[in-house]
Order: C-alpha cells, then sequence, then structure tokens
C-alpha cells in the first residue's frame, strides 16, 4: 500500500460548523474533498496519473472559537463581524462556527511511482497545498510531507506509522452504535444522543454521598457528519455551480465516530475512509474502508 502522509498541517479559521445540528470537528466530508481536489492540482501540475483514493485524519489540536462568560450557561460563537456595513454595524447574517487545527493526513495512492519520488515532487505538493483551503480554513504551516510503501496486513508497519503521528486521536466511525440501538427500536436521534448524554448518578453510604458520571458507552463517542442524503429527484435548478451536472437538494447525515489514540490502530484500514456512494437509496456517503476497531 502506497500512503503519502501530510504531517501536522496548521489550519486556521476552518468550518467547525458540520452539520446543520452540530458543531466541533469539521465533516468528513470536508477532508474527503481536501483530498479529491489535492488530487486534481496534482494532475494539473504533471501528475496526470496519479490517483488519491482513501484518507485518514489525525488529530493533534483543535481549538474551537466558541466563549462562555461568567454566568453564561451555554458557549457563544466568537464570530469574526465582517464585512461591516457602511455605517459600521454588524450584517444581518448567521456567523459560522470556526475552529483551529492541527492535523496530520494519510492518504492513501496509486501512479507512477518514479514521479513521486523525484526530488522536487514534495516541493510541488507543498506549493499547491499551500494555495488551498482545507475544510474552509487557511494553511498556515506543514512539516515536510513524505511517502510510505507499507504491508497494510503487517500491525509491525503500522504502529510504526502511527507512533510517527502520536500524540493525535485518529477519528473513526461508530456506525455500530447507531445501528445496534435502531435495531431495538430507538428513534435515530434518540439513539445519537443516548451515546451523547453524559449520566449523573448519586450513591449514600452512611454519611458519604458519591456521584458518579458516565456514558453509555466507553471512549470520546462524538457526532460526525459523513455525508448526504438526496431530498429531491435529479434535475436542474437556475443558476447552479455546473450546468453539466444535475442538481439536487440534500441534507446531512449524522451518525456516531469515535477519536482514539492513534497507538491502538492495529491495521492501516482501521483509520482510512473513502467515498461510499449508495445511488440507489440516493446516498453519498464517507465510510470506512474496514471498521474493525473495538475497544
Amino acid at each position: 500500500m502506497n500512503l503519502l502522509i501530510l504531517p501536522h498541517i496548521k489550519i486556521h479559521n476552518a468550518n467547525a460548523l458540520s452539520s446543520p445540528f452540530t458543531i466541533g470537528f469539521p465533516a468528513m466530508t470536508a477532508w474527503l474533498g481536501f483530498t479529491h481536489a489535492l488530487e486534481r492540482k496534482l494532475n494539473q501540475a504533471g501528475l496526470s496519473d496519479l490517483m488519491l483514493h482513501s484518507t485518514a485524519v489525525v488529530s493533534h489540536h483543535c481549538d474551537l472559537q466558541t466563549y462562555r462568560g461568567d454566568g453564561d450557561f451555554v458557549h457563544s460563537i466568537v464570530g469574526t463581524g465582517n464585512p461591516l456595513d457602511k455605517d459600521g454595524s454588524r450584517s444581518a447574517f448567521i456567523e459560522e462556527a470556526r475552529c483551529h487545527l492541527e492535523v496530520s493526513l494519510v492518504i492513501e495512492w496509486n501512479g507512477n511511482e518514479e514521479k513521486l519520488e523525484q526530488a522536487d515532487f514534495i516541493d510541488t505538493l507543498k506549493a499547491v497545498i499551500a494555495t488551498m483551503k482545507i475544510a474552509g480554513g487557511d494553511v498556515l504551516s506543514l512539516r515536510t510531507p513524505f511517502i510510505k510503501n507499507l504491508n497494510e496486513q503487517s500491525e509491525q508497519e503500522t504502529k510504526a506509522l502511527v507512533k510517527q503521528l502520536m500524540p493525535g486521536y485518529v477519528l473513526i466511525e461508530r456506525r455500530d452504535l447507531m445501528i445496534d440501538a435502531m435495531q431495538q427500536g430507538e428513534d435515530a436521534l434518540d439513539a445519537l444522543i443516548g451515546y451523547l448524554t453524559i449520566n449523573h448518578h448519586c450513591e449514600q453510604q452512611n454519611d458519604a454521598v458519591t456521584w458518579r458520571s458516565e456514558r453509555k458507552e466507553a471512549g470520546w463517542i462524538v457526532p460526525i457528519a459523513t455525508g448526504f442524503q438526496g431530498i429531491s429527484p435529479l434535475g436542474e435548478a437556475k443558476n447552479q455551480r455546473d450546468p453539466n451536472v444535475p442538481h439536487r437538494f440534500a441534507e446531512s447525515v449524522v451518525t456516531l465516530g469515535e477519536f482514539v489514540m492513534a497507538h491502538k490502530i492495529q491495521h492501516i484500514n482501521e483509520m482510512l475512509w473513502q467515498h461510499a456512494p449508495d445511488l440507489d437509496n440516493d446516498l453519498y456517503l464517507c465510510q470506512q474502508v474496514n471498521a474493525t476497531y473495538e475497544n
């Protein structure tokens, strides 16, 4: 397996509004969208046979731009307040949530290996990434990318790779939790909230009172946006971006994910994501190549 590692990318003002009702780490569609855009730009730069297939995201730091003052019950989004009106007041539009990130990306690729081994490839790659947006944010810096050939069945080689990505948390899919809850008769939103809710218990023994807080499932479980579902038939719309591509309205697909320490990954396919369209059900999803991780 050929891998391209983009280590420690610092991103400023990335889009933290991952879906209409979740805020935090950018959606998986944003990361795979960057990978697709990077492939197209590298193709235009002379690497016409290069294909980027799947991507893993390792989070080193995420600073969500919110604020909660003394006595406030909830956090407020820290908006940029631009552009201002002619009189200097704020414009009447909804501010978008932003976050500052430091992530590493592991990208599976194939193509002409000789071209990627040339000395100027890394310089070309860094120059291309510097002109791009990632999850709507600006790229501030990037450590030197490198290429690695890895045996996907070798736990030892996987461990050596993830060791280079520590400390960091790998985002994996936990759709299995949603499936289990919904098979037991729960509504999808109730199942989602059920795994995110923190339950507090009080135990009293004689005069001693002990409080315990726990979730339904161990681990750093988070809601993640993993794609879209079409809610209208394919057709045309006025002023659509590309007149050659059919248009349709869609809504976000949200499920559960988990951040796990990189050293817990046993096989490289456990951390890679890829596009997985299900056109029969009007679904355009991002799913893991092989979701086999267990606590």
